[in-house]
């Protein structure tokens, strides 16, 4: 292996970044392919993901579109099949998909809580086993899942989502568990609150805003681009024997009560 910053390179990789039309996505999206990697965006949404692909701008590595729904098993196999003989490997996969719906766990409606499993939990389960396949015929492959603080923790009002979010952390043991043999390293980044449109309305709370900053060791909400540095370690030769884990980027929140 090389040495130094050559250990983060990752030029004449392709990533695969799930939900990355907008958010923490696009930012991760954005930061893989300044580390060298061609990036492959995805969303249901043409129109959203050829913006997208246009904030990128198009210096740099290649990138590429690729639509398809991830909480449906046909449509994802179909998709990653046909990209990869059509273009080429997918050697990175960021599992970045997910959303969040709050309300009373007494309450809470069954359809809301079906969605939460089919996005956050079954899409990471879809997608990863597609890409895998093509990686373990290569002997080589990097899956990032995007966890969250809601892995370790909860609070009230969104139990189902903590409940995803553990599967995750759980799931990602698991690819890391049947994988590592066949030279994949599967791990989770676990983000604290991150300004994102995900949590728009925590952010425009004030009363929520003050909380998290008392509870905040770092005392402020998280910026997106944090999350590049860990993802370009987990997706790069950095990382060669990191396998199972989840690290969190969280401004300590996990580290304190």
């Amino acid at each position: 292996m090389t040495a130094g910053t050559n250990l983060f390179d990752l030029g004449g990789r392709r990533a695969l970044v799930t939900g990355s039309s907008g958010g923490i996505g696009l930012a991760l999206a954005r930061g893989l392919r300044a580390a060298g990697a061609e990036v492959v965006l995805n969303g249901r949404d043409a129109a959203r993901l050829h913006a997208a692909a246009g904030e990128l701008g198009d210096q740099g590595p290649a990138v590429h579109s690729l639509v398809f729904d991830v909480t449906s098993h046909e449509e994802v196999r179909a998709a990653v099949d046909g990209f990869e003989a059509a273009v080429g490997p997918i050697d990175i996969l960021v599992n970045n998909a997910g959303m969040q719906h709050r309300g009373p766990l007494e309450e809470f409606p069954a359809d809301a809580f079906e969605r939460l499993l089919q996005t956050n939990i079954a899409s990471v389960f879809h997608v990863g086993q597609a890409v895998a396949r093509h990686m373990i015929g290569r002997g080589a492959g990097k899956i990032i899942n995007i966890a969250s603080v809601q892995t370790a923790l909860a609070r009230p009002g969104i139990a189902p989502y903590t409940a995803t979010k553990g599967a995750v952390g759980n799931l990602t043991k698991g690819m890391a568990t049947d994988w590592a043999r066949h030279g994949l390293q599967c791990n989770a980044i676990a983000p604290g609150y991150f300004d994102t449109p995900l949590n728009a309305a925590l952010v425009a709370d004030p009363a929520f805003s003050a909380w998290l900053e008392k509870r905040t060791p770092a005392g402020r909400w998280g910026r997106v681009e944090e999350l590049v540095g860990a993802c370009v370690f987990l997706a790069s030769p950095a990382s060669s024997f990191v396998n199972g884990h989840t690290l969190f980027v969280d401004g300590g929140i996990t580290a304190s009560l």
